[in-house]
């Protein structure tokens, strides 16, 4: 009986940690990107339980919505890039429930592989067939949403840009800042937008 009840209290306080630190990154992204809606995507399996992250849905920081994971600072198991944990964001005009699932799902990549601005990633058949976005382009948001400060510690936001076929053979050629440029003097910036014409 001593043991079962000293499990209970390991198991206790194991959840008062999870939400102290889901409490203060909920406070931290809020502080940079305005209220959060309300709205959460929570993964079937939970994040400590080898499952996808939650995500959580802002109105104010663009016109239109941003989505963003709320398991990954603080997760012991993330690699950390040169700015600390972080979390990752996607931009819609509108609303779009594949956003949520395609952040929630490569949540769990960045336990395997560190996640840099500038970097691209192939999404091969994992976008919908009438999807003209062909790969992801990672990013830092503008300022102030590019950095802050969760339970002490320093973190930063890595925005996820879809990316046309084209553009991705373009940022191989010519380096991905040349085809950011593009996006933000063509006005996709800071949005992913599922079917569109390439900027290139």
């Amino acid at each position: 009986m001593l043991t079962w009840v000293r499990k209970i209290l390991r198991r206790s306080k194991t959840a008062e940690h999870r939400q102290r630190w889901w409490d203060a990154r909920v406070a931290a992204l809020e502080s940079i990107l305005g209220t959060c809606d309300g709205t959460v995507w929570y993964a079937p399996t939970p994040m400590h339980r080898q499952g996808f992250a939650d995500v959580l849905r802002f109105r104010e920081y663009v016109d239109g919505i941003a989505y963003v994971t709320c398991d990954l600072v603080g997760n012991s198991r993330q690699l950390p890039n040169k700015w600390g944990h972080y979390e990752l964001m996607l931009c819609t005009r509108q609303e779009n429930e594949w956003a949520p699932t395609l952040l929630s799902r490569l949540a769990q990549y960045t336990h395997e592989a560190m996640l840099h601005p500038s970097d691209t990633m192939d999404l091969g058949e994992s976008m919908p067939k009438d999807s003209t976005i062909a790969a992801l382009l990672f990013a830092r948001p503008d300022p102030p949403a590019d950095s802050f400060i969760v339970m002490g510690a320093p973190a930063n936001l890595i925005l996820c840009i879809g990316i046309t076929a084209e553009e991705f053979a373009a940022c191989k050629n010519f380096g991905s800042g040349v085809l950011l440029r593009m996006l933000k003097e063509n006005n996709v910036y800071p949005f992913t937008e599922f079917q569109r014409e390439s900027v290139t």
